[in-house]
């Protein structure tokens, strides 16, 4: 007899789960997926290409209506579909239209919420975050009646919301509340070329810039963003791109236990034997998530127990940032603190943009930053999860793996 999983969350994390575990086990399990938005399974992370007219939505789904039909799942969506309940005693959750499903494993894949900054205003109409499919056919709207829109944070989501905007036709300003965009991931240089090569696209910077209040007309739509400088800024669509905050109130209220986000072990499985959780809502050995490299290797992990092989564990390594913004080459790994025992190897070539800088420490590479030639990315990432001793390359590291190849030859 087949054991029963219900996920809740029809986001990336869970159904790589689900399709992971379906190639493992592929007869295991009856499976019931509850997702609280009306569509399949969607690339979130291709919002940006649709919003800047690169992709149709079409082309950003994984997996449609008939493959979970065709796959035996049973898929609950829509607002009246979402969960509000986990009953851990009686093994079942509740939705919003009163229907239960019972379960014999439950996986949490929840996600993250947008942070809300809480200045005056936030509430007003015009006022979104860049998180789904209905942000985007929103801000898709407005472009084709409105003309100012303003960006509220410099980092990778909010520089890819203000290109799209931009490219729709929107006068645009971005404020960033540090002087350098991207800041966890770039260090001032290549904020610096980042910053100028979107002026040239006719994006505009409020740099360590802080919201004051957001001003509403009559009927209670936005009209201009105040700054603590006292300046205004027309505005007809403001964009909250701050953060996100991993969503745990349903695991919370079941009572597993939760710090920043649910807690799991080096399996994915929360306190609660039964229950497993991946993606964003989780937290690690005090690590949150937001990029889609470590969910989808949380996934697998998560889909090694689920079939009973159980021999997987979750590793953290560097995960590389990349802008989705077409033109513009951008690669980040690793850490930037720096420190008095790390090393720094820098080129530039300012006629081409081109901008390399590398962190090392003990003979091991521990940041990098590329900017305009980002060919040697995923090798610079694999030298980071390594761990492997560069001392052979290290005078030819700044330029590439091909030349630290033939350095590592001629010794």
């Amino acid at each position: 007899m087949k054991q029963r999983l219900v996920v809740i969350g029809n986001g990336m994390a869970g159904m790589r789960t689900v399709e992971e575990l379906l190639c493992a086990a592929p007869d295991q399990y009856d499976i019931t997926v509850f997702g609280a938005e009306p569509y399949g399974n969607y690339n979130r992370i291709m919002l940006s290409g649709v919003l800047s007219g690169e992709k149709a939505l079409p082309d950003i789904v994984i997996n449609n209506r008939q493959w979970y039909a065709a796959n035996g799942i049973n898929l609950q969506t829509g607002t009246d579909k979402e969960v509000v309940k986990i009953e851990r005693s009686r093994r079942s959750v509740l939705t919003r239209d009163g229907s239960r499903a019972e379960y014999d494993k439950l996986l949490i894949a929840t996600g993250a919420k947008p942070v809300i900054a809480a200045v005056p205003g936030h509430d007003l109409a015009g006022v979104i975050s860049f998180r789904d499919i209905a942000d985007v056919s929103t801000m898709l709207n407005y472009s084709r009646t409105h003309q100012h829109a303003v960006v509220l944070g410099g980092g990778l989501l909010g520089l890819e919301a203000a290109n799209g905007l931009a490219l729709r036709g929107m006068d645009v300003t971005v404020i960033h509340n540090h002087a350098v965009l991207m800041n966890r991931q770039l260090d001032n240089q290549a904020g610096r070329m980042l910053q100028t090569a979107l002026e040239q696209r006719g994006v505009r910077f409020c740099m360590t810039s802080q919201v004051q209040a957001l001003l509403g007309n009559q009927q209670q739509h936005i009209r201009a963003v105040r700054c603590e400088d006292g300046r205004e800024l027309a505005c007809d669509l403001l964009v909250m791109a701050i953060g996100i905050r991993p969503n745990i109130s349903l695991a919370q209220q079941a009572g597993l236990f939760c710090q920043r986000g649910i807690v799991v072990n080096d399996t994915l499985q929360s306190y609660d034997p039964r229950i497993y959780a991946v993606g964003e809502c989780i937290q690690h050995r005090d690590t949150t998530f937001g990029l889609v490299a470590p969910l989808f290797a949380q996934a697998s992990v998560c889909a090694n127990h689920l079939s009973g092989h159980g021999v997987a564990r979750f590793v953290q390594v560097p995960t590389a940032t990349k802008l989705k913004v077409s033109g513009i080459n951008l690669f980040s790994a690793g850490d930037f603190s720096g420190g008095q025992q790390t090393r720094q190897i820098c080129y530039q070539d300012p006629e081409r943009a081109i901008y390399k800088n590398l962190l090392l420490k003990d003979n091991r590479l521990v940041g990098a930053v590329l900017y305009g030639d980002t060919e040697d990315g995923p090798w610079y990432q694999h030298l980071l999860e390594s761990g492997e001793d560069i001392s052979a390359r290290r005078d030819a590291l700044i330029f590439g793996k091909a030349y630290a190849d033939r350095a590592i030859v001629r010794h």
